[in-house]
């Protein structure tokens, strides 16, 4: 049954896929708040479709921690579920991504008709200084910043290295930081094409401020409550050797 499910879910966002990236081409004219909004009716689809035909649902912690102004979400990554949930989750919000990802036929297409923050990650220091500068513009715009601090999907249990790119961006901008902890990863992981249904939790942790503040230690501070609330709350992917 979760492989005709998952069958099924990838038959159906092909079909979505296919007339949304055409419908995205035509936003082009439009303002880039018109042009979120339309062509994120893709992710809203494809919510639909990971409720009610995968059978993975939801449950959300700590939304009286949002702040009432831009902020930049920083989020434990896991599979592709968060990067589908998050536009729908929380408001209009400009992603850090690899550049690659403009050039995936149709998905990619989207993708560059959005005001995405897209880096070389080859070109280390250029890239963070792009983060840091179009990324306190589209805050100043009114846009939110998502960034994975890890840089890439983990399993869970696994910690990567955190960079420092979305700390960066929200000391020197002055913005607050959100802090999210999930565990989508137990129902999609990472390049699987079956799914498991069941019920993710994600965790939206305190708003971090960082006025004034050094971007190493708020990237500690967020780096201590992220890992700090995966290993409280999911206890069963880590393992204590003594």
């Amino acid at each position: 049954m979760r492989f005709l499910r998952s069958a099924l879910f990838l038959l159906l966002q092909l079909v979505v896929t296919v007339p949304y990236a055409l419908l995205a081409v035509l936003t082009f004219p439009f303002k880039p708040f018109t042009r979120y909004h339309i062509i994120m009716g893709w992710c809203r689809l494809n919510v639909w479709m990971i409720r009610h035909v995968l059978g993975i649902t939801w449950r959300i912690e700590g939304w009286d921690n949002l702040p009432k102004r831009s902020a930049v979400i920083l989020a434990k990554h896991q599979s592709a579920l968060e990067t589908i949930l998050f536009p729908v989750l929380f408001p209009p919000q400009s992603f850090v991504l690899k550049r690659e990802l403009h050039w995936i036929p149709f998905f990619g297409w989207g993708l560059a008709m959005m005001p995405m923050i897209a880096i070389n990650r080859s070109r280390g220091t250029d890239a963070l200084t792009q983060v840091k500068l179009e990324g306190a513009k589209r805050l100043a715009e009114g846009w939110w910043v998502s960034v994975y601090p890890e840089g890439t999907r983990v399993a869970p249990g696994v910690k990567k290295r955190y960079k420092a790119g979305g700390a960066t961006l929200a000391a020197w901008s002055g913005a607050p930081i959100v802090p999210v902890a999930l565990n989508t990863g137990e129902f999609w992981k990472r390049n699987a094409f079956v799914k498991e249904p069941g019920e993710a939790l994600i965790i939206i942790g305190p708003t971090i401020e960082t006025a004034g503040r050094p971007a190493d230690q708020v990237s500690a501070e967020v780096e201590r409550w992220i890992e700090g609330t995966m290993r409280a709350r999911f206890p069963h992917h880590y393992v204590t050797t003594t």
